[in-house]
């Protein structure tokens, strides 16, 4: 089973945040250009939170506030769940099925951001892992 570190170092990711001072109008901005649905939110270089596209839901459309005038701070989640590079993509798919999230901050033993996982890419190692075991069994039945 890979680990969280083989996917880091396998992916061609670039971390994106946004600071807890920033307009939720700058970090959907953000998660537009870049094609994502989430973002840790850091303040010197620590982790204090998470904003996702379902925050901005819940928080900011359906209580009738301005995405240019609310802060980040004030629709984050703060008691952000994450994950350490030793572990593995199955205990990574543990943690977001008991939890119900769908992504992870990947996190040092100091708490350092070193990426960030989402359900989509867990699916996407479970899926490859799946296909070569697959492969391994048709040759091992062809002989």
């Amino acid at each position: 089973m890979r680990t969280i570190r083989d996917f880091l170092n396998s992916a061609n990711q670039t971390l994106s945040t946004v600071a807890p001072d920033d307009t939720v109008y700058h970090a959907l901005t953000i998660m537009a250009e870049r094609n994502l649905s989430a973002l840790p939110v850091v303040r010197n270089k620590e982790l204090i939170g998470i904003i996702s596209e379902r925050d901005y839901a819940r928080k900011v459309i359906l209580q009738g506030k301005r995405s240019r005038e609310t802060a980040v701070s004030d629709i984050m989640t703060a008691k952000v769940v994450t994950i350490q590079p030793d572990k593995t993509v199955n205990d990574c798919m543990s943690i977001m099925t008991e939890r119900r999230i769908r992504h992870l901050p990947i996190t040092d033993a100091q708490g350092h951001m070193l990426g960030i996982i989402s359900i989509g890419d867990v699916m996407k190692v479970i899926m490859e892992e799946q296909r070569f075991m697959i492969a391994e069994l048709q040759r091992y039945i062809a002989g």
